[in-house]
Formats: C-alpha cells, structure tokens, sequence
C-alpha cells in the first residue's frame, strides 16, 4: 500500500464538535482557524474532505444567524418581559413583579426590511445627468 504525500493531518474527530460551538459563538473560518492552530486553508481543506466538520459549520451558523434574525425582529416590532423590580422597605428587600416594555427600533425595523424587501426599502441614489447640447454646439462649453 502506497502512502500518501505530503503531512498527516492535524484533523481530529472531536473538530466538528468543536467547530460547532465556535460559530454558535459567531466565529469566522479564519478565526476558527486561529483557535484550532491551522491555516484557514486547513479548515477550507477539511471541509472538503470530513462531511461532518462542514455540516456542523452550516448547521451552526444556521443557529446562530437565525437567534441573531429573531433578535433583531424583537427588537424591530418591540417587546416586554417579566422582570422583578427590588426595592428597599425599611432595611428589607421587597421584590415587585413588573413587565419591562421595549419599544419598537426604527433603525433595527429598517435593516430587517432593507434586507428582507430590498427593492422597496433600499436606499436610492438618483443620478442625474445633464447635458446641454446646444450650448455645446454653440461653443460655449
């Protein structure tokens, strides 16, 4: 059996795991790369070759982009939740359940629709060009 060239791989099996919670946690391929001590060509590379490593960067990504989507619609429509107020009553805590309101954001409503209708919400640059042709034929140009 003939061996293959070039170095062994530094592939481990435990990487798509880890791999997995890396863009969970938001990470590029280059800075994955930096934790895992390889090359961004290396991750490129192992993606290639190991399914489950890529898998587990699209599945996670996928996550994470999608809280990130869910986030940014709360915050674009506003919110509330339960929250405990807790005061000072004469030396001893006194704990008052209230809801916490949020109130829509303008500017998180308008990059969810920029990016969701771009071609209603983009914004537009109008150029206008003009030429007078007769002052051109004129000479007065």
């Amino acid at each position: 059996m003939a061996k293959k060239a070039g170095q062994p791989t530094k592939y481990k099996a435990e990487y798509a795991e880890q791999a997995y919670k890396l863009t969970l946690l938001g990470l590029t391929d280059h800075q994955m790369a930096d934790v895992l001590g390889v090359a961004e060509a290396t991750i490129n590379n192992w993606k290639l070759v190991h399914p489950k490593f890529l898998e587990s960067i699209r599945q996670g990504k996928e996550v994470a982009d999608a809280e990130v989507v869910k986030s940014l619609y709360h915050r674009a429509l506003g919110y509330e939740h339960p929250e405990d107020k807790i005061f000072n009553n004469g030396g001893e805590p006194l704990i008052v359940p209230t809801i916490k309101h949020y109130p829509p954001d303008t500017q998180a409503a308008t990059i969810w629709l920029k990016n969701r209708q771009p071609d209603n919400w983009r914004d537009r640059i109008e150029q206008v060009h003009s030429f007078d042709w007769r002052s051109f034929v004129k000479g007065d140009s």
